[in-house]
């Protein structure tokens, strides 16, 4: 995955313009998980109920995350 170096320059970038996208058909007035595509391929994430908590991913981790979701590694039980 994402080197140390890597990852503290994806915390380190200036996100304050970027633009949030929730899932299509849901509207940024209710719960929601929230995506910003980051340069190199990066993602941010964060919940719209805490927009100021945002989770930063490297391409290659949010490769694996989406992978891992589509294979039904995090279905509810």
């Amino acid at each position: 995955m994402g080197s140390a170096e890597e990852k503290d320059a994806l915390y380190a970038l200036d996100i304050s313009d970027v633009e949030w996208q929730g899932a299509p058909g849901t509207s940024a007035d209710e719960e929601r998980v929230e995506i910003a595509h980051l340069p190199g391929g990066a993602v941010a994430m964060r919940s719209s109920l805490d927009p100021d908590t945002v989770l930063r991913y490297t391409e290659a981790e949010w490769r694996a995350f989406v992978l891992g979701a589509r294979d039904g590694e995090f279905d509810l039980r």
